[in-house]
């Protein structure tokens, strides 16, 4: 009665104001999706209204002061001239989809991320004011970096991670470099710029109330100590090692505080202002000699309670320490060396104890994202790193069983029962007793859930419609989460099995064979009617860019043979259909090219040793920025990011497998090595190499030297057990088995005829 009665006043409301009714409409939306426990997940609505909340600020405050300095995807996308120009129309908000690109910075286990974006925009905190370095010179253009073409970024991991931006026009020469250090027990990003000019100029160090996502409010603009100490919104603070010559302040009212510069200066020793709108700005400036180097440096203390330090960043390891034992890729590719060596201090950044699939848009939980983000770990041989993360998943079970991070995602406890499965047989290790009741109740919660056999019968014995992985659509029977599940309790099955809980271990079996059955049925039927082997994502979906998701059950599930007819056939629509400039384009919510998506179907083919594997391959080396990162999306067009995170884990993971599989795969009971080394890589006198890596069978290192007509391998490991089938497959070569035959302790050496 009391719901109707909303439903009632709600459409009289809108009515009467000249608005469609909210009801008949939602009703319409929910037309288009499967009936379903969940229509949206809250967590996705949530960060979908603040995202559109920055975006209606943005509109606000951007389109009609563009007189102002703004960041590098404002300066892009508001260009009618750029190819990142978005018209805006009757948009209500103006959100950055262009140029989706940053970096993070940071120490291992440290979950404090500053970000900078790529024409070297500071950005210190979460969602917070900026910092950016400006030239100015009478009688010449500014040179500011966000509205210059050619910017230059590289990420330095020598002994730090440290990002440096240089950009030289006319005389001018202006760099950056950002890097997170720990003084006194604090993390402090600390930022040091420097300029030269030909001419006499001014180097402005500026606060921005802007960040790589749009407006960020800045209220009050606090300035003391001779002007070294800037106190932000009477909360963040920044110094400066050496007093500027002058300082300016400015409001929103009066402009951008690049209009006041030659305007009289506030004291060095105690200025500050304040801006109802939120929109302050300042500015240090130094004065440059011709043809010397003004050098500036700037420190941000990363830890805004002084009061409650956190212990984790005393405590918390170098890089050198956590980078000790990774496993090490050698490769003449120096492209795909680089790109390896950032994905791999990417995932370590950003599992501090919880796994973050990004530093920034997506500085939260998935089950899904944190399942491949903690499998490229694995394949790091970071088995403690896994191990810890994988210690609070229990802490987001529900009662039922239900492992939650998103409510009306089907996908997670599959993806959990699969993960702790691949933990514990590559540390050759068994759960505690706490761990196999949890795992129990997720693989009950997955019986309970699945649809019972009188319901239609394309999805008869399926999980039931959820919204899934965002990128395949709205609501439905995705066979994504199915063969999830399935996989899940295969590997729950064997788990339980080795730990002596043969019942248990025979009701995962059963129920995994009863699903798979279920699921194999149900897509005779689709493929029956839509008239074609390929699998869509759901029984109810036409072929689309969707059918990504149920690639799934080759790689990684392996559910089917590497040759599989529906496997080969989905493979064979996505090619043809889905394709953008080489890389898989997701149309459906991300609209963009998928780095992540493009490797998992080149996955896909390796597995099935198709050779079209390594064009992906080679197209997303293309796609990662100059800072080795991949956005979730990258624009056609702009080849900046245009959804999701700007540095995207899960696509570092996938780079990571992807460098792992070139040279060694798991399969039922063997290891396949060097399926994906291409010929190029074996000129005589080179040597390749990665290891140690965590396997099912055990950890092993393996390296390979050529010569004119031999291949010389070299296999270091340590075997749970039996030694698995070893199979070499060469470029251009026929697949050869080699038997373990050690010739030290743990080490075996084949030769093996080009």
């Amino acid at each position: 009665m009391l719901k109707s009665a909303w439903r009632i006043a709600a459409r009289y409301l809108a009515r009467r104001h000249g608005f469609p009714d909210p009801v008949g409409l939602l009703a319409r939306i929910r037309g288009f999706a499967q009936p379903a426990e969940v229509c949206l997940p809250l967590e996705l609505l949530r960060a979908g209204a603040i995202f559109h909340a920055r975006g209606l600020l943005n509109t606000q405050a951007i389109q009609h002061n563009l007189h102002w300095v703004w960041p590098f995807w404002v300066e892009r996308q508001f260009d009618p001239l750029s190819a990142s120009f978005v018209p805006r129309g009757f948009a209500i908000t103006h959100v950055n989809l262009t140029h989706r690109n940053w970096t993070a910075l940071g120490n291992p286990d440290s979950d404090t991320y500053p970000i900078v974006d790529p024409a070297g925009l500071l950005t210190p905190f979460w969602d917070s004011w900026s910092l950016d370095a400006w030239l100015v010179a009478p009688g010449k253009p500014l040179l500011i970096p966000s509205r210059e073409q050619n910017v230059r970024q590289d990420l330095d991991m020598d002994e730090f991670l440290a990002i440096r931006t240089e950009l030289n026009r006319d005389g001018f020469h202006l760099s950056s470099r950002a890097v997170v250090n720990r003084r006194d027990s604090e993390s402090h990003i600390d930022w040091s710029v420097h300029a030269e000019s030909e001419s006499q100029a001014l180097l402005i160090v500026t606060v921005r109330p802007t960040n790589p996502e749009g407006v960020s409010l800045v209220h009050r603009l606090t300035v003391r100590e001779q002007g070294q100490t800037w106190i932000v919104n009477d909360r963040d603070r920044f110094f400066f090692a050496v007093s500027p010559q002058s300082i300016h302040l400015s409001d929103y009212r009066r402009g951008d505080v690049l209009q006041h510069l030659e305007e009289p200066t506030e004291a060095l020793n105690a200025a500050d202002i304040t801006c109802p709108v939120g929109l302050a700005t300042g500015a240090a400036v130094y004065k440059l000699d011709p043809g010397s180097m003004t050098s500036v440096r700037v420190s941000v203390p990363l830890e805004r309670d002084q009061s409650a330090r956190s212990t984790r960043v005393t405590s918390s390891p170098s890089w050198t320490d956590v980078l000790a034992s990774t496993a090490r890729l050698q490769i003449p590719n120096r492209r795909f060396q680089f790109l390896f060596d950032a994905a791999v201090r990417t995932l370590v950044l950003l599992s501090p104890g919880e796994v973050y699939p990004g530093p920034y848009t997506y500085r939260r939980f998935w089950f899904r994202d944190a399942t491949f983000i903690l499998n490229a770990l694995l394949a790091l041989n970071m088995p403690e790193r896994v191990g810890r993360c994988l210690s609070g998943f229990r802490d987001r079970q529900s009662r039922t069983g239900y492992f939650l991070s998103q409510e009306g995602e089907w996908d997670s406890n599959g993806q959990v029962l699969w993960i702790m499965a691949r933990y514990f047989r590559a540390t050759d290790q068994r759960p505690d007793g706490q761990t196999r009741r949890s795992l129990r109740k997720a693989m009950r919660w997955i019986r309970d859930k699945r649809l019972g056999n009188h319901e239609d019968p394309l999805c008869a014995g399926l999980l039931p419609a959820g919204f899934s992985a965002e990128h395949f659509g709205p609501s439905d029977f995705y066979y994504w989460d199915d063969f999830w599940a399935i996989a899940g309790l295969r590997s729950a099955a064997t788990l339980f099995s080795e730990c002596g809980e043969t019942p248990v271990a025979q009701e995962c079996l059963r129920e995994a064979t009863d699903f798979e059955r279920a699921v194999n049925r149900s897509i005779e039927k689709t493929v029956s009617y839509q008239m074609t082997q390929a699998i869509p994502a759901s029984p109810y979906r036409r072929m689309d860019a969707g059918a990504i998701g149920s690639l799934v059950s080759s790689y990684p599930l392996r559910l089917y043979q590497p040759d599989d007819p529906k496997i080969r056939a989905t493979v064979t629509y996505l090619l043809e259909n889905c394709l953008v400039d080489g890389g898989f384009f997701q149309d459906i919510i991300h609209s963009g090219i998928n780095p992540y998506l493009t490797l998992q179907l080149a996955q896909t083919l390796l597995r099935a040793g198709d050779a079209r594997f390594w064009e992906l391959v080679e197209t997303v080396a293309r796609l990662a920025s100059s800072t080795g990162q991949w956005p979730e999306a990258v624009h056609p067009r702009t080849r900046g990011g245009c959804m999701g995170d700007g540095q995207h884990a899960w696509a570092s993971a996938e780079w990571v497998l992807m460098m792992r599989h070139l040279f060694v795969r798991e399969e039922a009971d063997r290891l396949v090595l060097l399926s994906g080394i291409p010929g190029d890589w074996l000129k005589p006198g080179t040597v390749l190499a990665f290891g140690p890596t965590c396997s099912a069978f055990g950890p092993l290192t393996l390296e390979v030297d050529t010569s004119a007509t031999r291949v010389r391998i070299s296999l270091e490991a340590s075997w749970h057990g039996v030694a698995p089938l070893l199979e070499v497959h060469l470029p251009g070569g026929r697949r050869q088995e080699l038997a373990w035959q050690p010739t030290a302790p743990g080490r075996a050496c084949y030769e093996v005829i080009r």
